[in-house]
This record gives C-alpha cells, structure tokens and sequence, in this order.
C-alpha cells in the first residue's frame, strides 16, 4: 500500500523525466531510470517546493540514489517540520 506522499513523490518524478509511473518504484534507482545527476538535483528542487520542506544536501545518510530513498527522505523532513515548534508572534 503505498502513501499520499509516496504517491506524489513518484508522480513528481514521472512528470519531470516523462516517464512511465509503473517504472518507477521504490526499490528503482535513479540509474536504472536514466536520470542524470542535474535532473535528479530539479526533482529534489521540485520536491521541496511542493512539500514546503528542505531535504539535507550534507547529510551523508540521505539517500538520492533510489526512489525509496526519496521518499524516506521526504518523509521525515516533513515529520520533523511538524513537530517543530510553531514561530513566535
């Protein structure tokens, strides 16, 4: 069963790279769906935009190699967000 936000982070790749969403899973790699390095760099871009959230660029146990890591990625910015608390007046 997959998530909202699993369903939206494979929708986002499929319609930046024009690909088939049935490709793209979350054991798939970028490499096995022949997304460049610059593309996968807009997709992270894309992703933060859409979620309102930033993804680690220098955590070296953020995964951008696959699919699934993305969204894991995604996942918990967004729970870290949501539990922060909220700014002062």
């Amino acid at each position: 069963m997959t998530t909202a936000i699993e369903d939206d982070v494979r929708r986002i790749i499929a319609t930046e790279m024009d690909l088939d969403p049935a490709r793209i899973t979350r054991e798939a790699t970028l490499k096995q769906l022949e997304i460049p390095s610059l593309d996968a760099i807009e997709i992270i871009f894309k992703l933060e935009e859409h979620f309102d959230i930033t993804l680690p660029d220098r955590d070296p146990n953020f995964d951008t190699d696959s699919v699934g890591g993305l969204i894991d990625a995604v996942e918990q910015a967004l729970a870290a967000k949501n539990a922060a608390p909220a700014p002062a007046p």
